[in-house]
């Protein structure tokens, strides 16, 4: 992504000033300085986000979410169903975010992304007090030299073979992170067909992608524990709950291995 397109999709990430009620004793590290470094690292901006503010003063300081992958890094799959390693980087120039680094992947045969989430993926932050180029470099390199654990891991996903029984159970524990508490009743056989040809298959990878894609762009349909109107879900938008979702669906596949 060129400077212009992230202005245009996600203005605070290029916000060179932190919030006038800051405290002097806060050290700001404007998020283009990290996109710089990681630019120098041979990683480029891919996407971003940020979230929504009714307090337009607060606009330019809110949380975001920048997406960086390195164009020669690519985990290639036999059948095609290739995957980019991705880095996402969460900051805010509010005061209440230091940057937040996670690992992901994205497919590319349906354009989702992933996150990793297990004892080795965890998330890594770094006070913006303790910026530093050094720093940045060290947890590129860690997730680069890991690489290795991650294509052991899909490759797992891919041996795994789910039985139908699994299949929705995998499903309806999927819906419990998405819906926390029940809120909402979801047929968990909807979840499970596939939108491609790719994804036909019992294995856990494309069971996962499956169910995965279906959350988060809301292909499905839901009704109210007490009622009887079915409506489509909705997509999550706000990056954090795609996050957090993400993260969860992850190690709940991670278990059936």
């Amino acid at each position: 992504m060129t400077t212009e397109e992230i202005v245009r999709v996600a203005p605070s990430v290029m916000q060179m000033t932190s919030k006038p009620q800051l405290s002097e004793k806060y050290i700001h590290v404007p998020t283009s300085v990290l996109i710089d470094d990681m630019k120098a690292l041979g990683w480029d901006v891919v996407d971003a986000k940020q979230v929504r503010c009714r307090n337009n003063d607060n606009v330019p300081y809110v949380k975001h979410l920048v997406t960086f992958r390195n164009p020669n890094l690519m985990i290639r799959s036999k059948n095609g169903d290739d995957v980019c390693p991705q880095l996402l980087i969460i900051n805010s120039h509010d005061g209440l975010s230091s940057f937040q680094f996670r690992a992901g992947i994205f497919r590319l045969v349906c354009s989702n992304g992933l996150v990793i989430c297990t004892e080795e993926f965890g998330s890594v932050s770094v006070r913006h007090k303790g910026y530093s180029f050094e720093k940045v470099q060290a947890i590129t390199m860690d997730f680069v030299k890991r690489m290795p654990q991650v294509i052991e891991t899909l490759n797992k996903f891919t041996q795994v073979t789910l039985t139908e029984e699994q299949k929705v159970q995998f499903a309806m524990e999927a819906i419990g992170i998405r819906y926390e508490n029940g809120k909402s009743v979801v047929d968990a056989h909807q979840l499970l067909v596939p939108k491609r040809l790719e994804d036909n298959g019992n294995d856990l990878w494309s069971v996962l992608n499956t169910i995965q894609e279906k959350l988060v762009h809301g292909d499905f349909y839901a009704k109210r524990p007490n009622s009887s109107r079915v409506r489509k879900a909705r997509p999550i938008k706000n990056f954090k709950k795609d996050i957090e979702l993400n993260e969860k669906l992850f190690k709940l596949a991670y278990q059936y291995i």
